[in-house]
């Protein structure tokens, strides 16, 4: 079967030939559980979407019942009997009403409300509905809906459906937040919590044609700002037990995935890279990621993990956590980067708005978009240990360091300019008391559970982004030259000066035995070949060990 890279539509799934992780139990759990309004709240790419398709195929009027032949809710006989295929279904999402102005998103929410109606034109030919009906639900088609007729629109959305049919309506609303989240980046986020308000307060809450309504998000947004007066809500977070394995592969699902590829080989370096979160009492894995890995793989061998969350999500709130970050906050972040863990306080009912106002606010905004994750609580239960889940968020950490810390170092170029010419002019004792500064000011790798290629790989790509502010060099990381990958080759064409940059990070912190080492490597290597063959007259070898806050340069020079 095919991997289902990007699927998100259940029918498609399961009739194109598609892999599919069974979630259905879902369906049984939550009938037996019941909540008249339920919130699931899960950090993007954990298939969120893809159960809310799950959902209307099971439940909807003249669905097909063929889909689910094999899974478990098919084992369920009595509850499939009673509720499959037997309700109307409204089923929208909100991950696309995203603009820059609030007129602009209003559009963008009335065309997902008029896409919606117009799966429904066989209302306007019912003889349950009266002609005073039909013109109400004509005006659900129209781009010009006015604030009364939108905010109404899903309440009568279901009681039409309930007259047609004679059975109360199942609402469906996917990435819920997505609206909110992009009105308080563009500063209209006011006007838009009164109409999503408003729209959710119609159908959830004074609706006698709602049977149940399931809504997901990134966030859960506090009950003042969205939910006001909603008494029937079911709040399930990624701390809640209930529903826990819903969202997520589980391990055993991995491995039986792993195991009808061909690659169990491989189950380790999954692990590593992909699992590591906790929700409820379940351990996950980020299916977005395994599935991509597993496709790349399947086709080569050798390919190796990648980090696909950086490509699906955007960044900023590491961004805003690292700008707001005091020295403690550094001394945290190392801490997390090492692999051990903090405790803090977690607020899950935050408004946007207020998502920055406080570093401690931050921390809570991290544990509930997926870049932590919990390890057990305090004892009070008012507080959760939190740690970075797997290697792949950890290099995303590690990325987003190292190109907030060459924002900040670039903001004085004067003292930058100086550490590239040091370098330019062999100096390597200024070099070093440059570097040195710099290192002072960064949030370092801590010497615990980080492989120690990661440890030299943050270094590198500090000092590569600090030479890179001489834009006119000639760089290049990790290139073929002599025998074997270089870390850092410098030509600056016009002086016809080459250099070559070996970084060590020494597990002992014996600075001195670390540039040996690196010294060492560029000669048997020949690292200095490339070089030489450009043309390059004098020759820069520069060996530097790194450990935590500290380094040490050596150099020496060579002319051809």
């Amino acid at each position: 079967m095919k991997l289902p890279v990007g699927i998100e539509n259940f029918g498609e799934i399961r009739t194109e030939g598609f892999y599919y992780v069974d979630k259905t139990g879902m369906i049984r759990d939550l009938l037996c559980n019941w909540g008249k309004v339920n919130l699931f709240t899960r950090p993007r790419r954990f298939g969120k979407s893809l159960n809310m398709s799950m959902l209307k195929a099971f439940f909807e009027i003249g669905c097909r019942k063929e889909l689910f032949d094999g899974l478990e809710i098919a084992g369920e006989t009595e509850l499939c009997r009673e509720y499959m295929g037997k309700f109307p279904v409204i089923s929208i999402s909100l991950k696309g009403v995203e603009a820059n102005t609030f007129e602009k998103a209003r559009s963008l929410l009335i065309k997902v409300i008029n896409e919606e109606a117009r799966s429904m034109q066989y209302l306007l030919e019912s003889d349950k509905l009266t002609q005073n009906d039909k013109e109400v639900f004509s005006l659900l088609l129209k781009k010009d809906m006015d604030d009364e007729t939108l905010c109404c629109s899903l309440r009568e959305m279901s009681e039409f459906l309930q007259k047609h049919y004679g059975r109360k309506a199942i609402v469906l609303i996917d990435e819920y937040d997505v609206p909110l989240a992009k009105a308080n980046e563009h500063n209209y986020y006011e006007p838009m919590v009164f109409l999503v308000r408003n729209i959710f307060e119609q159908v959830l809450k004074t609706n006698d044609s709602l049977y149940f309504a399931v809504l997901t998000g990134c966030l859960r947004v506090a009950k003042e700002s969205i939910f006001t007066g909603l008494n029937n809500l079911n709040m399930l977070s990624v701390r809640d037990v209930e529903f826990d394995e819903y969202f997520g592969f589980t391990d055993q699902e991995v491995k039986g995935l792993l195991n009808y590829y061909g690659l169990s080989d491989i189950y380790s370096l999954v692990k590593d890279w992909y699992d590591g979160y906790q929700f409820g009492n379940t351990n996950v894995y980020c299916p977005w990621d395994v599935i991509c890995f597993c496709k790349k793989r399947r086709v080569n061998r050798t390919q190796q993990p990648e980090n696909y969350w950086s490509n699906t999500s955007g960044n900023d709130v590491i961004r805003h956590f690292l700008r707001k970050a005091k020295p403690v906050t550094k001394r945290e972040i190392e801490k997390l980067i090492a692999g051990e863990c903090v405790l803090k306080e977690i607020h899950q009912e935050l408004t946007y708005k207020n998502l920055y106002q406080s570093i401690e606010h931050i921390w809570s905004v991290l544990f509930t978009t997926g870049y932590l994750t919990q390890r057990g609580e305090s004892a009070d239960g008012k507080s959760l240990w939190l740690a970075i889940p797997n290697h792949e968020i950890r290099d995303l950490f590690i990325s987003q360091i190292s190109e907030w810390f060459q924002e900040t170092a670039r903001q004085d170029g004067e003292v930058l300019e100086a550490f590239c010419e040091a370098f330019q002019n062999g100096d390597a004792a200024e070099a070093e008391r440059c570097f040195n500064a710099y290192l002072n000011k960064a949030i370092s790798i801590r010497d615990t559970a980080v492989k120690n290629d990661m440890k030299e790989n943050f270094y590198h790509g500090i000092l590569l982004g600090l030479l890179g502010f001489k834009g006119t060099w000639d760089i290049c990381s990790n290139r073929e030259s002599g025998d074997g990958y270089s870390d850092i080759l410098i030509e600056i064409a016009d002086m016809r000066i080459g250099i070559v940059i070996e970084l060590k990070y020494p597990m002992n912190g014996n600075l001195e035995l670390g540039c040996e080492e690196a010294m060492n490597q560029i000669e048997s290597k020949r690292y200095a070949v490339q070089l030489s063959d450009d043309g390059m007259k004098t020759v820069l070898k520069y060996g530097i060990a790194c450990y935590k806050k500290r380094c040490r340069v050596v150099l020496e020079k060579e002319e051809l």
